[in-house]
């Protein structure tokens, strides 16, 4: 699964991965760039770019709160699910 740092460390993620933020407090996460090929975590930027857009470059903060990117994540980690399964439940 991906790994957790504080929201705090700002430096930049390892090779083959990237960072996101989530819920109010934006906490920090750093995610293996391989779940960019999830159909649920697509569709959890997808609402990221509706809702934000595209102003802020610096970094990609995701529309929901930690319990739902975990479980986004743990399925993105496991196998290739329908979209609805993870986001609706």
């Amino acid at each position: 699964m991906k790994k957790e740092q504080d929201y705090n460390e700002k430096g930049r993620a390892s090779k083959g991965h990237f960072v996101v933020y989530v819920g109010e407090e934006l906490r920090r996460f750093v995610v293996p760039l391989s779940y960019l090929k999830s159909p649920p975590f697509q569709q959890l930027l997808e609402k990221a770019a509706e809702e934000f857009g595209f102003k802020n470059q610096n970094s990609i903060v995701l529309p929901c709160d930690e319990s739902t990117f975990r479980r986004v994540t743990e399925f993105a980690a496991t196998c290739s699910c329908n979209v609805n399964t993870v986001l609706d439940s």
